[in-house]
Formats: C-alpha cells, sequence, structure tokens
C-alpha cells in the first residue's frame, strides 16, 4: 500500500468511526435496540464512570433498556470525537458530547466524555469497550449552582457528587 492510500484509508477509518458515534447517538435517542446491539461487538463492555453495567450487545442493550425505562425525550449531542489509531484495526476514542434527558419527569443537562475503545471486523468498526464519564449533569433549575461547585453531578435521584474530570488547580 502507498503512503497516500494509506493516509486515504486512515481518512476513512475516521469517517467511519464519526459515523459509528452519531449512529449509536441517533439510535439510543430513538430507541433503536437492533442498531445499538449492532454498534458493539460480541466482547463488549459498557461502563459508567468505570464501573461495567453492560457486557456483550445483549446485555448492553439490557442495560440502556433498563435507564431508559426512567427517561422521557433525550438529546444526545457529539461535539467533538479524537481518535488515536493503535493499528489498522484497533483505535481509541474520546467523544465529548452533551445531554438533554427528561429523567424521573426532571428535565436535565450535562456534558460527558465517552472513553472508548473500538476494532475493526468483518462489517466494519465497531465499540469494543465505552466508558461514560460525566463532566457535569443537573436538572436544568440546578444547572447554574451544580457547574460551579464541587458536585457537579446531580443525577436526579442520587446524591450530588464530584465531577469524573475535576479541575486540578495549580499551587
Amino acid at each position: 500500500m502507498t503512503d497516500i492510500s494509506r493516509r486515504v484509508s486512515r481518512l476513512e477509518d475516521r469517517v467511519e468511526l464519526e459515523e459509528l458515534v452519531v449512529r449509536y447517538f441517533l439510535a439510543s435517542d430513538g430507541d433503536d435496540l437492533d442498531t445499538i446491539r449492532e454498534t458493539f461487538t460480541q466482547d463488549a463492555t459498557f461502563a459508567v464512570s468505570g464501573h461495567v453495567l453492560g457486557t456483550g450487545p445483549g446485555g448492553i442493550v439490557e442495560f440502556i433498556v433498563g435507564q431508559r425505562k426512567n427517561m422521557g425525550l433525550t438529546l444526545h449531542t457529539p461535539n467533538y470525537a479524537l481518535f488515536t489509531f493503535e493499528g489498522d484495526d484497533r483505535a481509541r476514542g474520546l467523544v465529548g458530547a452533551h445531554l438533554e434527558l427528561v429523567l424521573h419527569g426532571q428535565s436535565t443537562f450535562g456534558a460527558v466524555r465517552y472513553q472508548d475503545e473500538y476494532v475493526r471486523e468483518s462489517a466494519g468498526w465497531r465499540v469494543r469497550s465505552r466508558d461514560m464519564r460525566t463532566v457535569h449533569i443537573a436538572p436544568w433549575s440546578e444547572i447554574a449552582e451544580a457547574f460551579s461547585s464541587d458536585t457537579p453531578q446531580r443525577w436526579p435521584g442520587t446524591e450530588p457528587g464530584p465531577s469524573d474530570f475535576p479541575r486540578t488547580h495549580a499551587p
């Protein structure tokens, strides 16, 4: 393969990974469980803040279905995706997104980062592991207070907690 062919192939891989991210978000918002299932490898894991809550496409869909029982309208909006290739068929990704959710009857807004690992299978790129980490989230009425506090994670129905990405101050 020539250098230009490798470079074009890598650009095509980036586009396919970006489309994979968007397909997952649209499927999540539209309760398209088949597409969610197809997004993941057979050995995939889905974690939240480092805690694995679903394994394999079936277990991940089961986790998502359970979470969505407490949700109304949702909007997942990807803001950026940074991909680092670890070979022709392996990559890592950091996907920043904003979430607008009706959760337990409350309109909620937040920002998350998905720490992903991807592998290319015969059908294309798939997510092998996804760890959703929360920057901040709170009911709309609490956003200003939560965002400027030491406990910007305020998922409805849970105790306030720190960000998965706390600001570190220089000494």
